[in-house]
């Protein structure tokens, strides 16, 4: 018999609803399992094993006085949440050593979701300071590390949550995507992850987010495991039961043009276009038609996207006495964003209204859009920011400050990721191959698809389809 890390999450929320596996064995199980891992990976910041001990006893005495079918979709599930939701009376960092680390008052939306869900949580995983970056590095705990390869980073803003699920300590995770911080992880670590549309899961809405940009999605071993987090990220769209259908054959269009190479121009690795061919091959297999689709971006958009994106680190909330503990790259974004006038970023908010306008437009003669889900291969830790992280464990570390540079390494690992958050659409990660030829050989490697408005379900269809 497998362990119950082995499982996949549906089969063991199948053991927890039956009553097969308590909601108890399952915690301290998977406890367990962070206890062993955690301290080489840094998934998660904050462990909160006593209350999640608590809560699973009472998952167990409600399963005791239930029947099956009236216990919640996620029965004495284990999960965590990155540390940019509040969690009540657990401590919210933001990653970041600039704020007061305060127990939260109440749940967020997206908490209270999941719990209403039945879900135990067991902590708090690693994120950027504010979610801003595409790997998962702050000044307040070591960096979230690959399962694959402990030198190179779980990518992110959700990389604390996708290195999680790689290693086995949890079964599935919702992270959040603003610019690709559910597909950048997800990819890098050998994962599903799927970015719903926008407006789709209004848990994960954010009043700092002008440009709506942001929106809670799956990261999963398996679009079977992110279809079961969906009914609960979208009640009532059965996404469980749609993907197990087979879908229609598509007109596929494959693209390598990213709006940021005006500015940061770029070449894929070699491994990126070998995942590109390996999707290819397959979708050609299952039946769909594939077609080189030009699109046209207009280089405006790494300004307007930037001015967006830092919007809202620019009104956060920080002491000027306590600034100077942020990290370079967004001390200086948020000096940049207090720069400028409400005039600027309504600007930029129009621009990229048009943007979304213009390229789906270009999308729309395809039924799904193609591309690698990143250019390089998963990058070592201390890479974007030049720190060199040495040992497994967390040193004191002095952080240059080149943010220019920081922010131009994102975009050319990430740059076929942010264009899907201003458009507001659906898009899925697959990792359809590993460097070392063979599945768990090697880094992995994924292709990107992205769909129209309302395709959740068959994005996931396809992912399933190619055996994911």
């Amino acid at each position: 018999m497998p362990e119950l890390h082995e499982l996949s999450a549906l089969a063991l929320r199948d053991l927890l609803r039956s009553g097969s596996v308590s909601a108890t064995e399952s915690t301290a199980h998977f406890l367990e399992r962070i206890g062993q891992q955690n301290p080489l990976l840094g998934a998660f910041i904050t462990v909160t094993a006593d209350q999640a001990l608590g809560q699973a006893r009472a998952a167990d005495t409600r399963s005791a006085h239930s029947a099956a079918d009236d216990l919640p979709l996620l029965h004495g599930m284990p999960l965590a949440f990155k540390d940019l939701a509040d969690v009540a009376g657990v401590v919210t960092t933001h990653g970041s050593a600039a704020l007061d680390h305060k127990p939260a008052p109440a749940d967020a939306p997206l908490v209270s979701l999941f719990k209403d869900a039945g879900v135990v949580s067991l902590g708090k995983t690693q994120v950027p300071e504010f979610g801003l970056t595409a790997y998962s590095e702050n000044r307040i705990a070591p960096p979230s590390r690959n399962p694959h390869a402990p030198g190179r980073s779980s990518g992110g803003s959700s990389g604390g949550s996708a290195a999680a699920v790689a290693a086995g300590l949890l079964p599935f995770a919702p992270g959040t995507d603003g610019g690709g911080s559910v597909r950048i992880p997800a990819a890098a670590c050998g994962l599903v992850g799927l970015k719903p549309g926008r407006g789709l899961v209004a848990a994960g809405e954010s009043a700092g987010d002008p440009a709506r940009l942001v929106t809670p999605g799956p990261i999963a071993r398996s679009a079977e495991d992110a279809a079961l987090m969906m009914d609960v990220l979208a009640p009532g769209n059965q996404y469980l039961e749609a993907v197990r259908q087979e879908p229609p054959r598509l007109r596929i269009g494959i693209t390598l043009d990213s709006p940021w190479s005006g500015t940061f121009p770029f070449t894929p690795d070699r491994e990126a276009l070998d995942a590109l061919q390996a999707g290819e091959a397959l979708l050609e297999h299952a039946g769909h038609t594939l077609g080189d689709a030009g699109v046209r971006y207009d280089n405006r958009y790494p300004d307007a996207f930037t001015t967006a994106w830092t919007a809202g680190v620019g009104a956060a909330r920080i002491s000027p006495s306590r600034e100077a503990q942020l990290a370079p790259l967004t001390r200086t974004f948020r000096r940049r964003a207090q720069q400028r006038s409400p005039a600027k970023l309504a600007e930029a908010l129009a621009f990229l209204r048009q943007f979304q306008h213009d390229t789906e437009a270009q999308y729309r003669q395809w039924d799904l859009m193609l591309m690698p889900a990143l250019a390089q291969t998963p990058r070592p830790v201390g890479w974007f920011t030049g720190t060199a992280h040495g040992s497994v464990r967390w040193p004191s570390v002095q952080w240059p400050g080149d943010a220019d540079g920081d922010y131009r390494k994102q975009c050319e690992y990430a740059p076929w990721s942010s264009m899907v958050n201003v458009c507001g659409l659906p898009a899925i990660t697959v990792p359809v191959h590993w460097t070392g030829g063979a599945p768990g050989s090697g880094l992995p490697m994924g292709i990107q698809l992205v769909g129209p408005p309302g395709s959740e379900a068959l994005l996931l269809q396809v992912a399933r389809q190619l055996g994911f």
